[in-house]
């Protein structure tokens, strides 16, 4: 076998694992920002107590916003937030746009775990928190395997 065909091989053999690797990190994080949404839209009460402390939290600083609103608004938000960049997430063209959402999304979150929250929230042993650093990780390798759809910087890869 010539050189040039061990290479194509290989070629192959590497980008159906990048196309693995890329699907299942696309999955996990898709999944886990799905699996939040019935939570936020359905006013569960660990997602109330989430964002009403998120409320107490502005109104220090913004006393004009009223805790019941911001609660509400950020709640909501935050979950089409999540629903949109879940959704694209799983569409091959707009990965790169989908993990920056869900990266922008789980970054507030971890900064609010890590501020005024605290890593365990009503006793769940810091599940949330965990989940949130998932999302984040796993859309942030996926954007790094798809740096190249980045509109003007992506053509630099």
């Amino acid at each position: 076998m010539p050189a040039g065909g061990a290479v194509a091989i290989a070629t192959r053999s590497t980008a159906r694992w990048v196309r693995t690797i890329s699907w299942v990190c696309r999955l996990i994080a898709a999944v886990i920002l799905l699996q939040t949404l019935f939570f936020k839209f359905t006013a569960a009460p660990e997602s109330v107590y989430i964002f009403t402390k998120l409320g107490v939290f502005l109104n220090h600083y913004i006393p004009s916003l009223s805790v019941d609103r911001i609660e509400v608004y950020t709640r909501i938000g935050s979950g089409i937030m999540e629903l949109i960049s879940a959704a694209l997430l799983l569409f091959p063209g707009t990965v790169w746009a989908g993990a920056v959402l869900a990266m922008a999304a789980t970054g507030g979150a971890i900064f609010s775990h890590l501020t005024f929250l605290g890593l365990v929230v009503m006793d769940d042993g810091g599940l949330l928190f965990a989940l949130g650093l998932i999302v984040f990780a796993t859309s942030a390798f996926s954007l790094f395997l798809h740096r190249s759809q980045i509109p003007v910087l992506g053509k630099r890869y």
